[in-house]
């Protein structure tokens, strides 16, 4: 992935959002992410107030994304690329597999529901809808971008786009609920002591699945949605 050096933006914090960080400067995300601050369903939040919440100070944080775009790891900008290849990375790098990971998380879910429900039945009863109702979120949502969004971008037919997204960003905030729903009942992703190997490996699936929807999200509100608003 391409390497793009520090980006000096002279912008006072309070005129960004947490979207804007995370768009012009990638390489914010994982500092976003470290100080728990949302930049997908929660990236039009003012960036000296998502920082206020978390209590750390935004030059603080600034000054974190400048030492992680400093060594170098990496992060592609893009808000300048051709819309084309924006879908082109979500498809291959968020879409792909994705139906798949969720169909495997499920059965994780309610193998260890089946088997360790006695030692703690509320958790992973709650854990395993939350689960269920993820995919039933997703899947749909994912045919409709393939079939609509997307083909309606590559057709210059900004109408159709326009008319797409109006009610996905409902969509994305619904996801990011269950996301948030089941941090919270794993504890933010800490394996409970004593847990199985299929316990730490459903553990460690959600953990990397909600990394990778937070990210497909905020490409698509930050990026691929507010641009084509700004277009039309």
């Amino acid at each position: 992935m391409a390497h793009h050096g520090p980006l000096n933006l002279h912008i006072h914090p309070a005129a960004g959002t947490v979207g804007d960080l995370a768009m012009r400067r990638p390489h914010a995300v994982k500092v976003l992410q470290r100080h728990g601050i949302d930049f997908c369903c929660g990236g039009g939040k003012a960036l000296d107030e998502a920082c206020a919440a978390v209590g750390v100070g935004v030059q603080t944080l600034l000054d974190e994304v400048t030492a992680v775009e400093n060594r170098g790891q990496g992060g592609q900008r893009w808000d300048t690329a051709p819309l084309p290849a924006l879908i082109d990375h979500i498809l291959a790098t968020h879409h792909e597999g994705l139906a798949e990971e969720l169909d495997r998380i499920v059965a994780m879910a309610e193998r260890v529901l089946t088997v360790h429900g006695p030692k703690d039945f509320e958790r992973l009863s709650n854990l395993y809808e939350v689960t269920v109702q993820l995919r039933a979120d997703l899947l749909p949502h994912l045919a409709a971008e393939e079939t609509t969004l997307f083909p309606a971008v590559r057709a210059a037919n900004r109408a159709a786009a326009q008319a797409a997204i109006a009610g996905m960003v409902a969509e994305h905030e619904a996801v990011g609920a269950l996301l948030a729903r089941a941090s919270e009942l794993t504890g933010h992703y800490t394996v409970p002591e004593g847990a199985c190997a299929t316990w730490r490996a459903l553990w460690h699936g959600l953990q990397e699945l909600d990394a990778d929807l937070r990210q497909h999200i905020h490409l698509e509100n930050n990026v691929l949605f507010a641009r084509l608003r700004a277009e039309a």
